[in-house]
Order: structure tokens, then sequence, then C-alpha cells
């Protein structure tokens, strides 16, 4: 542990893929700002997200929990959460936030909630002393792509209002980069009994559509992707840098992950050697890129292999700040701190559970993968994803008696937490929030003066639409 508590800067991208950046094995992007953070910190090769998609993924990040656990496998039959909807994170759930909160630090996320947008829902119900950002995608506004609208205008949120309606997305991660570095600073006063700070930095980026300056696009040998990835890079320098002027470097830990993989190949973006892409339970749905720099703690230039989930961040985020872990409840977040710190330290996850809805579609055990059901049929696939990342070659028949103690595994998870597949509820679920008569935060009006009145016209750079 550290002499003080450390400052957390937890950056999470939107959509971005196991394969989009430097360290992890692009050559189209340009990233040297994250590839500096990898090389000072650690590199995580098999980190997950609980879901491949971003209402569960990031419920689950947030709570610790498996997204099935708190009632986030679905959403009134939804994959993730629409503008309006009455159904969100349950009041009653602890998040990191929380946590941190109970253990003295200032709190604040900026960017991308999408854990519900009713009042009850809010970021600043949840342990965020201040949230400013689009409360769910960015897509999820006027756009002129739908015809007719199906969507309210994008709201811009300072803590619990609407501070602007329609925001040029094209300024809007020079301005959460903006309000990041106040915040910082804010809380860095040398003075006075100095509060450590979570900053929980949430981009719209790589998610479509694409907005970017000019300089990103002009630079970007990757399209409007690349100039995303280049202006998240840009972004993540800014803060190192707003560290290292103010001394603060040494004893803040910044964790560099992404909600879900990629999209599908040939939008831009990139899952490396793995195989599928976002809302697919292949590995390039969930396993996304992980980077860890804290210099006091965690030694430059190493890697990690070991299996390890965002959930994760609940348990090992308390642990660094003192916090306890809630005992009224069952949580699925394993202290990841050894891994940080100790190469040779192992993996604590015996059975990591890939989840689409709330179905149990795969599982993995060490280095092995077993799928079980996909596309409403029963799978019989096993593949050892150390030796074959891309999930090419299935050995089920070569190794029944593994294929059966993972089976076992599979049905402990599913008697805890469910599988809609097989029809088992599961003893250990909470119900997701519920409130009555939800209305949307925004309401288009004909005679307001909208900054962009509609997304994805000609001369805005997206991909694809």
């Amino acid at each position: 542990m550290a002499a003080s508590k450390p400052n957390i800067i937890l950056i999470n991208c939107d959509d971005l893929g196991y394969g989009d950046l430097g360290c992890y094995g692009s050559a189209l992007n340009k990233t040297p700002h994250i590839d500096r953070l990898a090389s000072k910190g650690m590199k995580f090769t098999d980190f997950y997200m609980a879901s491949p998609v971003c209402s569960p993924s990031r419920g689950a990040m947030m709570t610790g929990c498996y997204p099935s656990r708190i009632g986030f496998g679905e959403f009134e039959g939804r994959i993730v959460l629409f503008p309006g909807q009455g159904v969100g994170l349950n009041p009653n759930e602890k998040t990191i936030a929380t946590q941190l909160k109970s253990a003295g630090y200032a709190t604040k996320l900026i960017g991308k909630w999408h854990c519900g947008d009713q009042q009850e829902f809010l970021p600043t119900n949840f342990g965020f002393d201040e949230y400013f950002g689009i409360p769910y995608s960015n897509d999820m506004g006027r756009q002129s792509n739908h015809v007719p609208q199906v969507f309210p205008p994008l709201p811009l949120m300072r803590n619990k209002e609407v501070a602007q309606e329609q925001p040029d997305q094209r300024a809007l991660t020079e301005r959460y980069t903006t309000e990041a570095c106040n915040f910082i600073q804010d809380n860095s006063n040398q003075e006075n009994e100095r509060k450590p700070f979570f900053l929980y930095f949430a981009h719209m980026h790589v998610h479509v559509p694409i907005f970017v300056p000019k300089r990103f696009l002009d630079n970007s040998d990757n399209g409007g992707y690349g100039a995303a990835v280049e202006e998240i890079d840009w972004s993540t320098g800014v803060l190192m840098d707003k560290l290292a002027q103010l001394g603060l470097t040494d004893n803040t830990l910044i964790i560099f992950t992404s909600d879900n993989g990629s999209r599908a190949r040939g939008e831009g973006g990139s899952n490396g050697a793995c195989r599928g892409h976002k809302a697919q339970t292949w590995d390039g749905g969930l396993r996304v890129p992980c980077i860890m720099r804290w210099p006091e703690q965690i030694k430059a230039g190493q890697s990690n292999s070991e299996v390890s989930t965002a959930m994760d961040f609940f348990a090992t985020l308390s642990h660094v700040a003192g916090a306890e872990l809630p005992d009224d409840r069952v949580i699925d977040s394993k202290n990841i701190f050894p891994l940080m710190t100790d190469t040779e330290a192992k993996s604590e996850t015996d059975c990591f559970g890939y989840y689409s809805f709330d179905e149990l579609q795969a599982v993995r055990c060490g280095d092995w993968k077993l799928h079980l059901w996909r596309d409403n049929a029963e799978v019989k696939a096993l593949y050892n994803l150390r030796d074959d990342i891309g999930e090419t070659t299935n050995v089920y028949d070569q190794h029944p008696e593994l294929v059966a103690e993972m089976e076992a595994k599979a049905q402990r998870l599913r008697e805890d937490i469910g599988d809609s597949a097989t029809g088992v509820e599961g003893e250990n679920r909470r119900p997701k929030g519920v409130v009555e008569n939800p209305s949307t935060l925004t309401v288009y009006r004909e005679d307001h003066p909208y900054m962009v009145a509609e997304y994805d016209l000609a001369d805005m750079p997206t991909m694809n639409g």
C-alpha cells in the first residue's frame, strides 16, 4: 500500500477494440501518449469487460457485479438503456464512487454514464460529487439518418440539470479534457491537507457517429475512426502532463480501458487477433485493452497475462483507498492489487462467464474457453485461448474431462446468477431500479436555437453513419 491514498483516474473508452492502440499492435492509429502510459506501467493482455455492450458493461464495472446479478442483463427487452426508460441502476447498489467517497475521496464523472437517465439513476446519486457529460450513447440524439426522428435532443448534463441540448460533438472531448484538468487542479491544493480524488473519465469516442476536430482528421491514417482514437490519445497526454505539472504523477493510479470490443471489421476498428466484435461473446466482444500506471506501486514495462475483469476494479480500488467492502450483498469483484504489483501473482478468477442479455454463452477457466450457447442454440466448442486467441480450432471432442469440469463450473454460475438459455433463475440476483412515469431529459422544440440541429450532416466526419 502507498503511504498516502492515491489519486485515481479511470479512463473508459466507448467501443475501442483490443487492437486499436499502438501498444496492442495497431499500425494504423497513432497513440504515443497511451503507449508511453503502458511503457511506464503494466499492460494486461487477458482483461475482460463483463458484457459486449455498454449499459451492462458499465453497470458491472461500477458495482463489481455481473450484469445479471444487478438486473442489468436486459432493459425491458432491450440490450442497453435508451432515453426516457423507467429503469436503471438500483439506488441500493454501491459503486466504486460510493466506496471511494466513503474513504474521503473527491469524486467526479465526466462523459458517458449509461446506467439510467431518470433523476433517481443519475451519477450524483451513486457517490459522484459532480457529473458533466452525456448520460447515454452519443447516437441517442437528433440524427438525420433517423426518419422519423426517434430520439429527443442529446442532453449535456451538469450534475442533475441539462446544461446544453445537441452540443457540437466535435468540441466535446476538448471540453471534457478541460473539465478533467480543472477537477485535478481544484483537488491538488498543497497549502492545505490535500483530498485524494477519483476521476472517472468516460469518453464518447469511438462510438458512432464519430465527430472529431479537423486537426485530428487531417492527421489520421485511418479516417474518422483513427482520428477519434488519436483524440483520445491527445486527451490522455494532456491529463498526464497536468499530473506532472502538479507533482501528482507518482501517487496517481491511471487505469485506461474500454467498455467493450470494437464494432464489425470494416468500420475502422480492430480487435486484433480476437474473433468477433461488439455485441458478440467471441473474445472480440469482451476482451479489451487495460493499462495501469502508478509509479509508486507498479514497475514500468510490465505485462500481465492473468485473467482479470473490470468488475475487479470495485474491490481493488476499495483496497487501495482503504474502504471496507460491503458485507450485505454478493459481489463478483476480486482484488487484483497483487496482479498489478507482482507478475508472479495468480488470478483469483476461477471461471469467467460470458453473458449476452441473461444468457450464459461461454465460460473461461484458465487458458480454456468453452462455448455453450449462441444464436438460440446449444454450442459445443472448446478453445485454448493461449494457443488460439482467434478461437479457430475447436478441440471439444479431444478433452471430454476438461469439458465436464468446465460445464460443472458453468452450472454453478447459472445457479448463482441465472441463465435464461437454460431457464435457471439464479439464487443471488438483485433487481434493477424502476420508477413510475418516466420522462426524457429533453424534448425537441422547433423554436429552440440548437447549436447543431441534427447529427450525421454531410460535412461531419463520420464512419458509415
